[in-house]
């Protein structure tokens, strides 16, 4: 069973990640997994903070000569701002003495800080603030970055691109998925749409300049997969109720959308679904209207997964609180924060979206080693392309 965890905190030493249920000998190495690090660090409207970190995966088990062992891998990403957070963030018993900083005890509205405090009986708000920050998605990129090599080796790929920024919407409809990729690779706000990316820079201007955020949509895009991954017989095997849950989990993420999502349920049936054909010895579909699931099972066409991105909770034009402590009104703190990360949040819905499918994959096809992996695909793409 394919299964990760995360530890650490925002401003703590690093970050960490086990994954568990990687096949052996898949090559692996920690520049594959850097690239995707600096594509969620890079985004028009992105704070201070990437000025200070440069993120990089710090393999330590899992992997021997390049390649897996079959074991838990382990990677490290170190939090540069660590050097300026040290008393703070002291593990040590005692450590709150030499602490410079006084308790945070003012919640910030959009955040988890009030209800994490409330939940886990917390006096000093930074206790749940530098867990529940965002931070925490480079871990799970490093993640999604080993879950693509793994699809990699079978033509499988995940990419994404934003479709809107506060309300500016790309048009993208008459480009192929290669040309979306090249674009969204190549433009500072990754919209495959020049002149919506030019409007959407202009927008995060606007809202610096205001002192908010702004939020938007981003579309993660999965090629070539087999039929039949996920299952109709159980609710929690259900491929596109996974991918709908990983893409939540993602900080700030407020709706999920698969193929038609919202917009199907505007239409009558016979605009919604897809008709299915037999041409060549094969099964096809003119049409991808379902996003690639059907019952909880991949068709075969392309997965198409958006997540809705709400503006970054922080304001520099700060709402109103109270005071955890006094119980007194006040206008809420601010900690550093970015204008519009809906960029990176695009590279993070990558991973996520990796993650549940090579899970769902590995479930499937089953296999200690890539060898027995492929052997066992290879084995359901000829019984698939005899019926």
């Amino acid at each position: 069973m394919l299964r990760y965890l995360t530890a650490g905190e925002s401003h703590g030493p690093t970050l960490t990640t086990i994954l568990e249920g990687i096949p052996a000998d898949l090559p692996l190495a920690a520049e594959e997994i850097n690239l995707d690090l600096a594509r969620r660090q890079r985004g028009y409207g992105r704070g201070g903070r990437m000025r200070i970190e440069k993120d990089e995966a710090n393999i330590v088990g899992g992997v021997r000569h390049g390649l897996t062992m079959g074991g838990p891998i382990a990677i490290l990403i170190a939090n540069r701002d660590w050097e300026n957070w040290k008393l703070t963030m002291d593990p040590r018993p005692g450590g709150r003495e030499a602490d410079p900083k006084e308790p945070v005890t003012r919640p910030r509205p959009g955040h988890a800080d009030l209800a994490g405090a409330l939940k886990y009986s917390q006096h000093d708000i930074r206790n749940v603030l530098e867990r529940a920050s965002a931070r925490e998605t480079a871990a799970r990129v490093a993640v999604g970055a080993v879950c693509k090599r793994v699809l990699r080796e079978f033509g499988i790929g995940v990419f994404s691109h934003v479709a809107a920024i506060g309300g500016i919407e790309a048009k993208t409809g008459d480009l192929s998925f290669a040309e979306i990729r090249e674009r969204a690779e190549a433009s500072e706000v990754r919209c495959a749409d020049p002149q919506a990316g030019e409007a959407m820079m202009r927008k995060i201007d606007e809202a610096r300049k205001r002192g908010t955020s702004l939020g938007g949509v981003f579309e993660v895009m999965a090629l070539n997969l087999p039929v039949g991954l996920g299952s109709y017989v159980h609710w929690d095997r259900k491929l596109d109720g996974r991918l709908a849950q990983a893409v939540m989990s993602i900080q700030a993420i407020k709706g999920v959308e698969i193929g038609l999502g919202f917009e199907g349920a505007k239409r009558f049936g016979v605009e919604t679904h897809d008709e299915i054909f037999y041409e060549e010895g094969r099964f096809v579909r003119r049409t991808n209207r379902a996003g690639g699931l059907e019952g909880g099972m991949s068709n075969g066409e392309p997965i198409i997964v958006r997540g809705a991105m709400k503006p970054i909770s922080t304001q520099y034009a700060p709402m109103a609180s109270v005071d955890l402590r006094t119980k007194e009104p006040f206008k809420a703190s601010i900690e550093r924060s970015d204008i519009c990360s809906v960029p990176a949040a695009g590279v993070i819905g990558e991973a996520v979206v990796a993650f549940e499918i090579a899970r769902a994959f590995l479930e499937k096809f089953g296999g200690d080693s890539l060898e027995e992996l492929r052997r066992n695909y290879e084995g359901y793409l000829k019984s698939v392309h005899e019926r």
